[in-house]
């Protein structure tokens, strides 16, 4: 497996990936914070954790423009309280300041894309060369779907729209940069369809509870992640009882 890299690393022309030093299961290596050139300063995408020496480093790439999160969950927006008041309260933009998909931001280059599943707030942005994915799309394993917020059926419509990106460099929010998002994309699509496949078996088997189902289809994982692995597996039995 190859590991992120500590400390500031450009990962692309003009960007820049501060490692924050939350490492876990749920985490891989930390989160991944990006910081773009932009005229007058940079864009920074999803700031991370609130850990103090993070937010400092990443502060001192400015000056900040905006700041833009992928998704709220507590590991990569928690310091974005602290961060706003380390660079002057500059624009925080989410996916409620940001209702319109495919919108350009007018920052470094990108542009807004609705990607709902991994949470119902979800956005992945885009540039030209790049997909700075969040969790949508993590550099090693697959992403947790997690009911109720996750959403599987949403997420399988997600999917496709990254995969029709074509060979967009990915830059996720968890472990190292992937080479084509087309690719990465259709294995997701592979994972997803084989899984559903075999919660299909295990439901037909006479499992009724997800933790029945989560002790057949996922008896090779580490058992430290069988919490996760349940509620990815109520988000596949809510997506079955809607149908096709």
């Amino acid at each position: 497996m190859t590991p992120v890299e500590p400390g500031i690393v450009e990962v692309a022309p003009g960007v820049r990936r501060v490692l924050a030093a939350n490492p876990g299961h749920m985490t891989l290596d930390g989160t991944n914070t990006y910081v773009l050139a932009a005229d007058g300063g940079v864009v920074v995408i999803d700031p991370g954790p609130l850990l103090e020496d993070h937010l400092v480093t990443v502060a001192s790439l400015g000056p900040v423009l905006a700041t833009v999160l992928t998704h709220r969950h507590p590991d990569h927006a928690e310091g974005v309280g602290r961060f706003a008041e380390l660079t002057g309260n500059p624009p925080v933009l989410d996916r409620a300041e940001l209702p319109e998909d495919g919108a350009e931001l007018g920052l470094a280059g990108l542009r807004v894309f609705h990607t709902p599943g991994h949470t119902a707030d979800s956005i992945c942005l885009v540039t030209e060369d790049a997909l700075f994915s969040g969790d949508t799309i993590l550099g090693r394993g697959t992403t947790v779907v997690a009911y109720p917020d996750g959403n599987l059926t949403d997420y399988l419509r997600s999917l496709p729209r990254i995969r029709d990106l074509g060979d967009v460099t990915v830059l996720p929010g968890h472990g190292p940069v992937l080479p084509s998002a087309r690719a990465v994309a259709e294995q997701y699509l592979d994972h997803r369809t084989a899984r559903l496949g075999q919660v299909r078996a295990a439901v037909a088997a006479g499992d009724t509870t997800a933790e029945e189902v989560v002790a057949r289809v996922y008896a090779d994982i580490d058992p430290i992640l069988w919490p996760a692995a349940e509620l990815s597996v109520r988000a596949q039995l809510a997506h079955l009882e809607r149908g096709p």
